[in-house]
């Protein structure tokens, strides 16, 4: 398994594909194991490098706080080690937050870069607090859940679109599945939500010198289309897309993952 011991922790990561480097920044509490179909998809045009952020799979879980900072430090140890110059940059949801960080940080680095379903942070532009979740009632917050992964989601419309309700109970059952009898499972997740609420990016996204993409659903609760607009505005020429989805709108939107790959490929 391949694991190197970079920016003082034990990370584990993956390549494959060929095609231009392109570095993956994956979402909230999701691992590489179950973010296959995603890397696939990439890794059709590209050769992808991706790894289980800090606190996550098969990366250590080292004591916190965590920041924003640190997980970008951590993708850019990666391809410092891969000896990758620069790259192009995906990132969804969480993921997208810390490509923001990454590209403010290092934007001689970044030869392109695609932002998926995410915020720019602050008081006025965050994505939903999602771990006020797990102080809701277990219905409630699964109600609360369908609604923001797609605000068009009840259960009528659940009822009308069987792709939809099979997406809905695949994600809310991962995102309110909690780690069990597992202390340091859990502490690793604690740990990324509560990093995620220190996301703000706002004032430092005019440092962004690269090709930009920004894609939303236009139905996404988490990351409202409002605050793609917004990192859009902020970004010097950046592209803003909006699709027909939720949060997980190139899951839902067939016309998402292809022009996300010519973007990124191209």
């Amino acid at each position: 398994m391949p694991t190197a011991h970079l920016n003082g922790i034990d990370l584990y990561w993956e390549e494959q594909g060929e095609g231009p480097n392109l570095l993956f920044f994956n979402g909230s509490m999701s691992t590489l194991e179950e973010s296959r179909v995603l890397l696939d998809v990439y890794a059709s045009r590209l050769h992808v490098a991706a790894h289980d952020q800090r606190g996550l799979g098969r990366t250590s879980i080292p004591p916190g706080p965590y920041t924003m900072a640190d997980y970008a430090a951590d993708g850019i140890a990666l391809i410092d080690h891969l000896g990758w110059e620069s790259c192009r940059v995906v990132g969804t949801s969480f993921g997208g937050m810390v490509a923001q960080e990454m590209a403010v940080t290092v934007p001689d680095r970044v030869e392109r870069l695609a932002l998926l379903c995410t915020s720019p942070g602050g008081p006025e532009r965050a994505s939903y607090p999602l771990h006020t979740l797990a102080e809701l009632p277990p219905e409630e917050a699964r109600k609360v859940a369908l609604q923001l992964l797609d605000t068009r989601f009840d259960d009528e419309w659940l009822a009308e679109h069987p792709d939809d309700k099979g997406l809905a109970e695949m994600v809310a059952r991962r995102s309110l599945a909690p780690a069990g009898d597992d202390g340091e499972k859990a502490r690793g997740q604690h740990e990324q939500m509560q990093a995620r609420t220190g996301h703000d990016v706002w004032d430092r996204l005019p440092r962004i010198t690269c090709p930009t993409l920004v894609a939303a659903g236009r139905y996404d609760g988490i990351a409202p289309p409002a605050n793609a607009e917004a990192i859009a505005s902020q970004v010097p020429g950046a592209e803003l897309r909006l699709y027909e989805g939720g949060h997980a709108f190139f899951a839902q939107d067939p016309q998402a993952f292809p022009d996300i790959l010519d973007f990124l490929a191209g």
